[in-house]
């Protein structure tokens, strides 16, 4: 599957996919908020990773400078988070 056709359909779907990410940035972090230290900080921060790439592709083809910066921020935090919760980085 090409980028174009990805693009395609991230397109056609724009709105949906947006709201699957928010959804899913919200459980993350009322997972977080729930269940405090006993959180899966793992799944979280993969979970949360996921969803800053869709909100971040979605940015990119609306051409969003904020939200591309906002999510592509996130992106960062959530793949230091998952070195941290995989024991890599202290």
């Amino acid at each position: 599957m090409g980028i174009a056709v990805m693009n395609t359909f991230v397109q056609r779907h724009i709105s949906s996919i947006e709201m699957v990410g928010v959804l899913m940035r919200i459980f993350s972090f009322s997972l977080v908020s729930w269940l405090g230290p006993a959180s899966p900080f793992m799944f979280v921060w993969v979970f949360n990773t996921i969803d800053a790439v869709m909100l971040t592709w979605c940015a990119l083809l609306k051409r969003d400078r904020a939200y591309i910066t906002l999510n592509a921020f996130w992106i960062m935090v959530g793949l230091i988070g998952i070195y941290r919760a995989s024991g890599f980085i202290q």
